[in-house]
């Protein structure tokens, strides 16, 4: 029975994956397919599933940093959002005859935005360091917090008296960064990932509470030290796997009644809703049109939460475990809708920036871009290794050089090293139509993503920039679009240290000479 799960989460999933949507509507699909022929989940199937939860709220907890959601603009617009948008979901499912109780569940889990697909789409954007991006991802933080709430009351049983023991477990903080630090960097650290997850999960149960909400507290016990990326980096693989089976659960139990579809289609129809009450909100706490727009395009999803935290309900007997799979086909649906929507989240807003803009308040906007770089001859674009040695030769040969970039811990470490450097996101056409290049003689593209590149120059040239653009690239399939953009030179460093290489083998075999260290 595994092989045959396995394979059909596999066929459906590639399937989806081509058509570029989330894996995990494949998932949901093979479920539902494999229902109509009586086929039903097993226990090892939903422990596999359970763990896939534990994984990723341990994964939650590891970045789930309160001073993401200091911001009047995240707890403002997020907080509204969630109450306005809770309420009108609420309302729509007592229409539909729930008690008010589970409504008002209901209503909260479809206020959540998919954390997992805002992810993975402003990574794929490389945008991750970008205003909008910083705003998205506190508004979901914010939005995590609540269904800890909605995890905490709704986990079934009562809590032991023991459990007030629980609130002494950030003294053991210490003790655990410890541990993770001392299994290295190899499995064993990935392994006390895995302990963490699946001990916080069962210590809390022992004391009568949920065991994702211990999952999610053993997590965040980790947050803010160096050691929770790292370790989220490796638990990324198994946590993806063991989700597998959570989504393929929920599809197993097959299609709800009618009513439940009803109710579905109704919630699906009022996703452009949602969307657009946070542009709107965005604009009211101040964002320009292109950050509100672009924040937006991220949330417009329900939540993987939604299923999760309502599972969760449904096992402790607040609400049916038929709307749970009602939910499944809300959160996939919507997945389809936003994966083009993000994909394409530039182009689009390339198309209503004339209609949008008009929009914003005329005040100091969060986020605001430099519209003067102050005389600089050199602008170099992506202030990380590579940008900032390029900043750095420059500054040494007595040039005029200015360093751009839209991570604000990246500009406050160059800041602290005395560089000059602006904040600037190279993907927004404002910042190119705004700012002065006329006494640039050289654009520097040091930036990671691709396509931030060929979006950047092909910015700068429509806005008029006539002088040098130079890009660093990794790919040499990279370049002709670095070219048709309107690059002017493109540097491939792997290639070139190839030659280099070649070079110092040449020289050792003619002059055996002693160890070179070359850092040209």
């Amino acid at each position: 029975m595994e092989i045959l799960w396995l394979l059909m989460a596999y066929i459906f999933g590639l399937g989806v994956s081509r058509l570029k949507l989330p894996p995990l509507v494949g998932y949901l699909l093979a479920g539902i397919i494999l229902s109509f022929f009586g086929i039903t989940p097993t226990d090892s199937l939903h422990e596999i599933g359970h763990l896939g939860v534990l994984f990723l709220l341990f994964t939650v907890g590891l970045h789930l940093r309160f001073k993401s959601i200091l911001r009047l603009e995240v707890i403002g617009a997020g907080g509204i959002h969630l109450l306005i948008s809770g309420a009108v979901f609420a309302g729509v499912a007592y229409a539909f005859g729930y008690e008010v109780i589970p409504s008002l569940i209901i209503g909260t889990l479809l206020g959540f935005s998919s954390t997992v697909l805002a992810a993975k789409a402003l990574e794929a954007r490389g945008e991750l360091g970008a205003f909008h991006a910083r705003v998205s991802i506190g508004i979901l933080i914010l939005q995590d917090i609540v269904a800890i709430v909605v995890l905490a009351l709704t986990g079934g049983g009562s809590p032991s008296v023991w459990s007030l023991l629980l609130l002494g477990l950030p003294f053991l903080r210490p003790l655990l960064i410890r541990i993770v630090v001392a299994s290295g960097h190899s499995e064993l650290q990935l392994l006390s990932g895995l302990l963490l997850a699946i001990g916080g999960g069962a210590l809390f149960e022992v004391m009568g509470l949920s065991s994702e909400l211990g999952a999610l507290a053993a997590g965040a016990l980790l947050s803010g030290h160096r050691t929770a990326d790292e370790l989220s980096e490796k638990l990324w693989g198994i946590k993806e796997a063991f989700l597998i089976g959570f989504f393929f659960e929920v599809g197993l139990n097959g299609l709800p009644g009618g009513e439940v579809i009803n109710f579905a289609l109704l919630v699906l129809a009022l996703l452009p809703l949602k969307s657009v009450l946070f542009f709107f909100l965005l604009i009211f706490f101040k964002l320009r049109s292109r950050n509100s727009f672009m924040v937006t395009a991220t949330l417009s999803s329900y939540s993987e939460f939604t299923l999760i935290a309502g599972g969760v309900a449904a096992a402790g007997g607040f609400i049916s475990t038929d709307i749970v799979t009602g939910l499944a086909l809300i959160t996939a649906a919507s997945y389809v809708i936003n994966a083009p929507l993000t994909a394409n989240s530039n182009s689009i807003w390339a198309r209503l920036e004339h209609k949008l803009v008009p929009l914003e308040r005329n005040t100091k906007h969060p986020g605001q871009q430099v519209v003067s770089l102050g005389g600089a001859e050199y602008l170099v674009v992506g202030m990380g290794q590579a940008g900032t040695s390029a900043y750095e030769s420059l500054k040494f040969k007595e040039k005029k050089v200015t360093g751009m970039e839209v991570d604000p811990a990246k500009i406050e470490a160059n800041l602290k090293e005395k560089r000059r450097v602006v904040y600037g996101d190279a993907q927004d056409p404002e910042l190119w139509e705004n700012l002065d290049l006329s006494g640039v003689r050289s654009v520097i593209l040091a930036i990671a993503n691709e396509g931030t590149k060929v979006e950047a120059t092909t910015l700068m040239r429509k806005y008029g920039y006539k002088g040098s653009i130079v890009a660093l690239t990794m790919r040499s399939d990279e370049y002709k679009a670095l070219q048709e953009a309107g690059a002017t030179s493109v540097c491939l460093p792997m290639a070139q240290a190839g030659k280099k290489l070649a070079e110092l083998s040449m020289d050792e075999i003619e002059n055996s000479s002693s160890f070179n260290l070359i850092i040209e």
